[in-house]
């Protein structure tokens, strides 16, 4: 803990003191800024279904009081007097980690979620010193400078916010198996992940087919880029696709009939999973070997990769479609979230707290 109280910085911030307990208006302090750290003022923080997961004790371990939020964007205050990346009045943003080892050979090629020393989470963790980590449902934030990034001026703010996570954990994937022109890629979900995945892998070149639960999202998925959209409640959506995708990235947190979609792909083909079920997936090892198919996960992306994937999204006009809400609302809003009552990220006004 830092010792000297008088260069801590208080702030406001919306926590929860028990899983599944309503949000409450309190205080906390941040540590005074060491020479690498930045404090930044937040402007929005967006809602991200995991918060919900960590907020209600679903994943195990939770750490109590807790101010989830790790889709956070926001203005520099102040810098640590090393800094030499960002100055007082940048736009920049904040993902799911906070810090890592920098050392290991995951830290070193940029792919710091996988650090082997592990990634300090930028809520629900406890820092190196064994410090809980608070997140973005606040005011004010010191994070150490290697994990912020900048916000393209092109980007609205609040709009950028849900791409720190909803984003990056898409962006990546898609990349790293290759989507782009002469691909067949399918999303699975049409949520808060799955309308940021549709855009990027259209704009990376790639065929998109939307899997979703009914035709309801049709239209908005054809506007995001999709090529086709096909509704998972029709049995013969799973006769007609057989075989035909390289990838399908499923973004939903609900369990699937994992074996109907790998019976999708063609020979070589991928499943990777960015969504997180609270219960264990069934499939049978047949619907790999039959064709040599994989099933993979991906976790978000390291802070190059997140910083590439901001530019991109700048570049290509991608912006998630958002809900502002007051600080007043979370309950609410998560709630909504449960019920898929969301178009399709809500975002905190955080100036409401």
């Amino acid at each position: 803990m830092c010792n000297n109280h008088e260069n801590m910085t208080k702030t406001l911030v919306l926590s929860v003191p028990s899983a599944k307990a309503p949000f409450e208006k309190t205080t906390i302090e941040r540590r005074e800024l060491r020479p690498h750290d930045i404090l930044i003022d937040i402007k929005f923080s967006g809602i991200c279904h995991s918060d919900i997961h960590s907020a209600f004790g679903e994943w195990g371990g939770g750490i109590f009081p807790m101010v989830p939020g790790h889709e956070i964007a926001g203005v520099v205050e102040a810098v640590g007097t090393e800094v030499t990346k960002y100055v007082v009045g940048d736009r920049v943003g904040v993902g799911c980690f906070v810090d890592s080892c920098g050392e290991c050979e995951y830290c070193l090629s940029g792919e710091e979620q996988y650090c082997t020393k592990g990634v300090i989470n930028t809520y629900n963790g406890l820092d190196y010193d064994g410090n809980p980590t608070y997140g973005g449902y606040s005011q004010k934030i010191v994070v150490t400078e290697g994990f912020v990034v900048r916000i393209p001026n092109v980007l609205d703010m609040d709009v950028a916010s849900p791409l720190l996570c909803a984003g990056i954990t898409t962006f990546s994937p898609l990349k790293h198996w290759n989507a782009g022109p002469g691909k067949k890629v399918a999303i699975v979900g049409m949520g808060g992940l799955g309308h940021v995945a549709i855009q990027f892998a259209h704009a990376m070149g790639a065929q998109v087919t939307v899997l979703s639960r009914s035709n309801n999202k049709e239209e908005e998925a054809l506007e995001f880029g999709a090529d086709h959209y096909f509704a998972t409640s029709d049995p013969a959506t799973f006769t007609q696709l057989a075989g035909r995708f390289d990838l399908i990235l499923n973004t939903v947190s609900a369990n699937l009939d994992v074996d109907a979609y790998l019976s999708l792909l063609r020979i070589d083909g991928t499943l990777v999973n960015v969504g997180a079920p609270a219960e264990p997936d069934k499939y049978q090892v047949f619907s790999l070997i039959m064709g040599r198919r994989s099933i993979a996960g991906s976790l978000v992306g390291g802070i190059r990769e997140t910083q590439e994937m901001l530019d991109f999204a700048a570049e290509h006009g991608i912006a998630p479609m958002i809900e502002v809400i007051r600080a007043d609302q979370v309950d609410e809003a998560y709630e909504r979230v449960l019920k898929s009552d969301v178009r399709y990220r809500f975002v905190i006004d955080v100036s409401t707290l």
